[in-house]
C-alpha cells in the first residue's frame, strides 16, 4: 500500500502533459474514427514499426476500452486500457488508466475542422519529453489516417 501511495503522490505532483492537433474533418466524423475499434487498429501507433492488432471500445461513461499496441517484429507489446469517467458525444472523452493516471480528450469544432486536445498524467518510467513525443506521434498518426480515409 505504501508503494501505491508513493506512486499516486508522484503522479499527482507531476505537471500534466498536453498534445494537440487539428484535423480537417467535421467533429462527428473525427469522433467516429477516433472511437471505432476497426479504425483504432489502423491509426493507433507512434511509428511505422508499431501497430494495434486489437481494439475494443465501450464508449460510454463507465465503459471500458482496450487497445493492444505491438512492435510489428513481435518483440514487444502492451495493452492500453482504461475506464471512461466522462463521455459527451462529439465533445469529450475522459478516462482513468489502471495505475490511476487520468486522460482528458476534447474535440472542438472549428468550422469543418476539429481541434483535438489530449491532456494526461505522465507515468514515472520515461522522461516527460519522451512521453509527450510518443502521444503526439500517435495523435499525428490519427490525423494522417483520418484525413486520408
Amino acid at each position: 500500500m505504501l508503494n501505491e501511495i508513493h506512486t499516486y503522490m508522484e503522479t499527482t505532483n507531476k505537471t500534466k502533459i498536453t498534445v494537440e492537433t487539428t484535423v480537417a474533418l467535421p467533429v462527428a466524423k473525427v469522433w467516429k474514427i477516433w472511437s471505432d475499434p476497426e479504425d483504432i487498429t489502423k491509426w493507433c501507433q507512434a511509428s511505422p514499426e508499431w501497430h494495434a492488432p486489437y481494439a475494443d471500445n465501450d464508449l460510454k461513461t463507465g465503459g471500458k476500452f482496450k487497445t493492444t499496441m505491438a512492435a510489428k517484429d513481435g518483440s514487444f507489446s502492451f495493452d492500453l486500457e482504461g475506464v471512461y469517467t466522462n463521455v459527451k458525444e462529439n465533445e469529450v472523452m475522459a478516462y482513468t488508466l489502471p495505475d490511476g493516471r487520468t486522460v482528458h480528450v476534447t474535440f472542438t469544432a472549428e468550422g469543418n475542422a476539429t481541434k483535438i486536445v489530449e491532456t494526461f498524467d505522465p507515468e514515472n518510467e520515461n522522461p516527460v519529453e519522451m512521453q509527450k513525443g510518443g502521444w503526439q506521434a500517435i495523435l499525428d498518426s490519427f490525423k494522417n489516417y483520418a484525413e486520408n480515409k
